[in-house]
């Protein structure tokens, strides 16, 4: 059997794992419930609320992580990508979220019974008015990873009723119409009053451009199946003050140790490695130099041409997938990229670089063998790869006999990897950025909808936004005309709308033989999205920006995106032998897109289906009598 190892040209030891310490929260975090009534104040609730909706480490990594950034495409695990459905996680997810419910919507009611009886000071209604917009995204957040969901009930002691996706998101909308109507923003609140307020220290301007933004994120959700109300709910808000500068993010900051606050993505055991939709996506995105993004010489030798497929291993790599490139090896750097890409994910055995991400840190030796890894097939003979600088995500799935052959990302500094500046809990969460706002804008010029600006300059603003969080403004001029094709055949200019053809020939290498070769190879076919007729309309471009823009804190987005429009294009999952929980896809459909390949919700857990029997009766039926991974939301794309 033949061998292949991967190496890395540098041996580390390895870093120390970080300790982890319990810590409590602040008196005013802990559950305020306990107190009197008369000693309770909402300003306690919410804070309560948002702080615990940061999620503690066991339930961000299992949550954010292992579920959002992996339905996302935006974090390799197979899990739910190959319609897994893990109880405990799903479990411990529902009781945390339920328990953020809990205290703000206990907030809501202490704010409404005062009103009612008189019982209030001058902050009394803005602090009702921010209950009810925070109370307004859990649901959207819970809803979006269950379906049907209770609105009420979180706080009597009672089993609530559960309501269907669609009066969920009436409900919603309706909240946040009305709550940003009625904030006062001329409040200035004092010091004792912004401290509980760790997103925007109750500046009531900011929480009500939050409103209105998410109101046209949630209004924009319905576009499918509910146009006219998605139309109009979105021009109303549209009309009103939004997030429009990075100022007026929502976002609140993290912190090391281990509490709500701590990272979500800090957890030292997660690889977070580079996914094949990503790679598809940022290669050749733009047309920007990898020369001019990386200018130390170190990385010139491994800068590949731009017609560069790399080489050809179809023994060891899956080719039951509907990824242009399965088979392939890219033993290098590719020729252009999106500049964010080398931004949030460094390539592999870049050791040198200080946001090389050392994780997982727990095994010494890991590092001390960094790239190399173990790949046979039935001649067992050596086959030796250089990892250093290699640029390739991987696609999850069953990868049949050749699984146990070769699991080359599974080595440390075998793959690009995310940037550890967002593993160490000391960045800004984002909730909502201001260039979603535009991209929202952009979809809905596209939509024909009236919104303040033209498509085109809502587009070009949501990537100039991002390009300056990112750091990369020097490239966004040329980015913006640019009319390259990545690996899917879109484009970033917005004139430039031609569609790629149906193949592009490359050059390759026999990863066996090291004999040249050329392969045509084909732009895919998204059936998700018209049919798959296009790839390079206006509405794929501003997806393919606001996929990339929110990664890596908004991966619930993404994944709605692409459950709502079947955009970006995701690849099928590698079917080498059948996946139990995706048993629609097999290996004579993988080329074809269908919603039954990709995971669709979460189920609900057990403790839940245990507790209100009758809630989960309610909820199965509002989803159409069928509870599974795949079964999708009512606002989603289905085929």
């Amino acid at each position: 059997m033949k061998k292949i190892f991967i190496k890395s040209g540098v041996a580390l030891a390895a870093f120390s794992m970080l300790l982890s310490a319990c810590s409590k929260f602040d008196d005013i975090n802990q559950n305020p419930k306990q107190a009197s009534e008369s000693q309770v104040q909402e300003e306690f609730l919410i804070n309560s609320s948002i702080i615990a909706a940061q999620m503690d480490p066991d339930v961000a990594e299992r949550s954010f992580v292992l579920i959002w950034k992996a339905a996302a495409h935006q974090q390799l695990d197979d899990g739910i990508t190959s319609g897994n459905n893990n109880d405990g996680w799903s479990g411990a997810y529902y009781t945390q979220i339920s328990g953020w419910l809990t205290s703000i919507n206990a907030a809501v009611e202490l704010g409404e019974k005062k009103i009612k009886t008189g019982n209030i000071n001058e902050y009394t209604a803005n602090l009702l008015q921010v209950s009810r917009i925070w109370r307004a995204y859990l649901l959207s957040e819970m809803s979006d990873n269950y379906g049907p969901i209770a609105i009420q009930g979180y706080s009597n002691g009672t089993n609530p009723d559960f309501a269907s996706v669609k009066d969920v998101y009436y409900f919603i909308l309706s909240e946040l119409k009305d709550a940003s109507t009625k904030l006062n923003t001329t409040q200035t609140p004092g010091d004792a009053l912004t401290k509980l307020d760790p997103a925007y220290g109750y500046d009531f301007k900011k929480w009500q451009r939050y409103a209105n933004s998410l109101r046209l994120r949630l209004a924009m959700r319905l576009s499918e199946v509910d146009a006219a109300k998605a139309k109009a709910e979105f021009e109303d808000a549209a009309a009103g003050n939004l997030i429009t500068d990075m100022s007026q993010t929502f976002q609140v900051q993290e912190k090391p140790g281990w509490d709500a606050l701590t990272g979500v993505m800090s957890r030292e055991w997660d690889e977070q490695l580079m996914t094949t939709t990503l790679e598809n996506i940022y290669n050749g995105l733009g047309g920007v130099k990898t020369a001019d993004q990386l200018t130390d010489p170190v990385y010139q030798p491994y800068i590949r041409a731009a017609d560069w497929a790399g080489l050809q291993l179809t023994d060891h790599f899956p080719t039951t997938s509907s990824d242009p490139l399965a088979g392939f090896w890219f033993d290098g750097l590719p020729q252009t990229i999106d500049p964010r890409a080398y931004k949030a994910f460094i390539p592999a055995g870049d050791f040198s670089n200080p946001n090389f991400s050392r994780y997982p840190s727990y095994n010494e030796n890991a590092w001390k063998r960094t790239a190399r890894a173990l790949m046979k097939n039935d001649k067992d003979t050596a086959v030796l790869l250089d990892g250093k600088m290699a640029w390739n995500g991987q696609t999850d799935g069953d990868w049949g006999a050749k699984g146990t052959l070769n699991r080359w990302y599974y080595w440390p500094g075998g793959a690009p990897r995310m940037t550890q500046q967002f593993r160490t809990s000391t960045s800004k969460r984002i909730f909502f950025a201001p260039w979603e706002t535009h991209f929202l804008i952009a979809e809905a010029a596209v939509r024909g909808w009236n919104v303040p600006m033209s498509g085109k300059a809502a587009y070009e603003k949501g990537i100039t936004q991002n390009f300056e969080y990112w750091g990369v403004s020097q490239f966004v001029g040329a980015y913006l005309a640019s009319t390259d094709f990545n690996n899917v055949g879109t484009s970033v200019s917005w004139d430039h709308t031609a569609e790629p053809p149906a193949t592009h020939t490359m050059n390759f290498k026999n990863g066996y033989t090291n004999a040249p070769g050329t392969v045509a190879i084909k732009y895919p076919v998204n059936n998700l999205y018209k049919n798959g007729s296009v790839k390079n309309d206006l509405l794929t471009k501003v997806i393919t920006q606001k996929y990339i823009a929110n990664m890596p804190w908004l991966p619930l987005e993404a994944w709605s995106d692409q459950r709502r429009l079947g955009l970006p294009f995701f690849e099928t999952p590698n079917v080498e032998q059948p996946i139990p929980g995706l048993p629609g896809l097999n290996n004579g459909n993988y080329m074809t897109s269908n919603v039954k390949f990709y995971p669709q919700r979460i189920k609900y857990p057990s403790v839940m289906r245990n507790a209100n029997g009758k809630g989960y009766d309610q909820a199965v039926q509002a989803l159409g009598g069928t509870e599974e991974v795949t079964t999708p939301l009512w606002w989603a794309k289905q085929k």
